[in-house]
């Protein structure tokens, strides 16, 4: 029987999931607390990580809140009651859990591949010092997958409930006057423009350019590196791909779910790793000569600009069917 409002428990599929979720954000909850408790569990001898502990305490902190915040996510997508919460105050959450979770998802197994044909990877810290040992990035990033595939299928479910409606047709059958907001093609003309700094500066890592890095990133180039600049890439592409898409036109097209996805998922991973990699460049302590580049800080704030534009994209096209297309 289909869920309802005012169903009192999810079906056996949606409580699996549920608890697979929770469980997978365990082991990085009792890892990052343990270090916030002083421990070096997992950080070897010498780790950059151990020379500023305030730092290093405080950076944890505030991952355990974003990593509790998923399972917060979990019991709202899953219960009744999450049924009545506004869209926004679900979907602004739901957004950046996406965005921060999919280049992992995405890049992690790739760099496993790459360890296992003879790619080379960074040695750690620029200057050769061991960052963390080795089965601390399977237990996180392995969490990681596990939580994002187990979010991702029951806000799958959730927004299919709920918002399916707003996706259904093809784009073929988008009506400039029934879909568009005020401005939709011109934040994705402008996100197609302004893209094209962060996708080269990207693409050229990507291919082991090192043109605009430090001299510590440029040690600590390796395949794994590489790997993660091909991911951006991709994620780039696929948000003004998506964006674009939206923007209505007689051509044919494809389903809009397509698009849509790919341009919510895309925005999310650029904005959000963009947003981090700059706060993170701006925020840190130490030598201002062992920061990013402002070529580096120029891309990290590109990329973010694009994503939040692409975004911008979605919610004037899901607000513009939403207005016109009765709730299921």
């Amino acid at each position: 029987m289909p869920q309802t409002p005012t169903t009192p428990f999810p079906p056996r599929s949606r409580r699996l999931l549920r608890a697979v979720a929770v469980a997978a954000c365990l082991p990085y909850l009792g890892l990052k607390t343990a270090w916030v408790a002083g421990s070096h569990l997992g950080i070897p001898a010498g780790s950059p990580l151990l020379d500023d502990r305030v730092a290093l305490a405080a950076a944890n902190a505030l991952t355990i809140l974003m990593d509790g915040a998923v399972i917060v996510l979990v019991l709202l997508l899953t219960r009744p009651w999450g049924r009545t919460v506004p869209a926004w105050l679900l979907a602004a959450p739901m957004w950046v859990a996406t965005g921060l979770l999919a280049p992992i998802m995405a890049g992690y197994p790739l760099q496993l591949l790459m360890g296992a044909l003879g790619g080379g990877a960074g040695s750690g810290g620029g200057d050769g010092r061991p960052f963390l040992e080795g089965w601390v990035f399977a237990v996180v990033y392995g969490g990681f997958i596990v939580q994002g595939l187990a979010l991702g299928a029951l806000f799958v479910l959730y927004a299919r409930d709920r918002w399916g409606h707003l996706w259904r047709g093809r784009t073929t059958d988008l009506r400039a006057g029934a879909t568009r907001r005020p401005g939709q093609r011109a934040l994705a003309a402008a996100a197609l423009v302004l893209v094209l700094f962060p996708l080269t500066l990207r693409a050229v890592w990507a291919c082991g350019g090192t043109v605009g890095l430090t001299a510590d990133a440029v040690a600590d180039r390796g395949a794994d590196a590489q790997v993660l600049e091909g991911v951006y890439v991709v994620f780039l592409l696929a948000a003004v791909a998506g964006a674009w898409a939206l923007v209505p036109r007689r051509a044919p097209g494809p389903p809009v779910r397509v698009p849509l996805a790919a341009a919510l998922v895309g925005s999310a991973a650029v904005a959000c790793w963009g947003g981090w990699m700059t706060a993170a460049a701006l925020l840190a302590p130490g030598d201002p000569a062992d920061r990013p580049t402002d070529l580096m800080l120029l891309t990290y704030a590109g990329q973010m600009t694009v994503g939040l534009l692409v975004a911008a994209v979605c919610v004037r096209f899901l607000a513009g069917r939403s207005a016109r297309l009765p709730a299921a």
